[in-house]
């Protein structure tokens, strides 16, 4: 069964669903690195850019990896994989129902409705809330650009409005003291 539309599960009201060793069946998140490029950028890095969530919403464990997969393929593309590090830093914990219902003839016959409609776990997702960074990149001077437009890309397979702030981190002063 193909997976809903993203509106299906992006807003959320009440607590999150996280309890899996009460929840028999939950897949496994398709998201699996959380860190990429070179670590050691951190200490060296001038720049730093975040994509910042702009509203409230869940974001699908799938919708996740598509940005990561993007974000680090734009940024080793124009910068090269010793030049950056990136971080994801939400963490998909909130499991997703679904009652599922047939569609086809007759199927009116075989399913219940909203009788028992609790669903069965489809997948899981990030709950990330107002002003919460989602990606974080470090990169030296002069890679602005690129690490604002490979955020921007990123930001594109997310299904909630996003800001990107790119921010130095190190003055001219400072670093040649």
């Amino acid at each position: 069964m193909p997976l809903r539309p993203a509106r299906c599960y992006t807003h959320f009201s009440g607590p999150p669903y996280t309890r899996k060793e009460y929840i028999p069946g939950v897949p496994m998140p398709k998201i699996t690195k959380f860190e990429m490029g070179n670590r050691a950028m951190m200490e060296q890095a001038e720049v730093k850019g975040e994509l910042i969530a702009l509203e409230s919403g869940n974001v699908r464990h799938n919708a996740l990896e598509a940005a990561r997969v993007m974000v680090n393929k734009t940024l080793t593309t124009l910068l090269g994989e010793a030049n950056y590090y990136m971080r994801i830093k939400v963490f998909p914990h909130h499991v997703l129902r679904e009652n599922k219902m047939m569609a086809f003839a007759g199927a009116d016959r075989l399913q219940d409705g909203m009788r028992l409609a609790f669903g069965k776990p489809i997948g899981t997702a990030a709950r990330v809330h107002a002003g919460q960074v989602v990606i974080e990149v470090w990169g030296r001077a002069g890679s602005e650009d690129k690490i604002k437009e490979a955020l921007r890309r990123g930001a594109s397979k997310l299904p909630l409005l996003m800001r990107i702030v790119v921010k130095p981190l190190k003055t001219a002063s400072s670093s040649g003291s």
